[in-house]
């Protein structure tokens, strides 16, 4: 998308990716309060032209310790880059280039609720097969990012707010 359609770019870059860093504040000791950022698998819909859902889910285990510093404060952020895929490469990009489109959502992480699970898994599942034979000794479950604010950087000048409303009206 053009980068006067900001929303645009916001949900074609979270369609178009297939992890991100998300951010947490640490509960773990000696880290305590502190920045802490994972790369975690996510999925807003299976791969392809239709453009996804907009919701980042996330397939996650109370093991992980990003999950347990979710527990305790469920405030996190999430960054998601083209860089991780063939379009900056292809037109020479560095990562920190903002023509390397990258977009911050900020929210929080919630487990789905029973009728939003099979969304979840078909979104997470179609684009990561080898979650289903991930050990089931570790409980996984489905969770998805409320977001509540959105930064998207894709363009010399600076950020770009982007509502919410925005982003989920938009047609991808």
């Amino acid at each position: 998308p053009p980068p006067e359609e900001a929303a645009r770019m916001a949900r074609f870059v979270l369609h178009n990716c297939d992890w991100g860093a998300l951010a947490t504040l640490s509960a773990q000791k000696g880290l305590r309060g502190r920045p802490f950022a994972n790369i975690f698998s996510l999925s807003d819909g299976p791969p392809g032209p239709s453009g996804g859902s907009g919701v980042p889910y996330l397939y996650l285990t109370d093991m992980e310790i990003s999950v347990q510093d979710l527990e305790i404060n469920a405030n996190a952020s999430l960054t998601v880059s083209l860089a991780q895929t063939p379009y900056c490469k292809k037109h020479r990009y560095d990562p920190q280039n903002p023509l390397c489109a990258h977009i911050i959502f900020c929210g929080s992480v919630v487990k789905v609720n029973d009728s939003e699970a099979g969304l979840a898994k078909k979104a997470l599942f179609s684009r990561h097969p080898e979650m289903e034979s991930w050990p089931k000794d570790h409980n996984w479950f489905f969770a998805k990012f409320n977001i509540t604010n959105i930064w998207v950087l894709d363009y010399f000048g600076g950020l770009k707010i982007v509502t919410p409303e925005e982003y989920y009206n938009v047609k991808p």
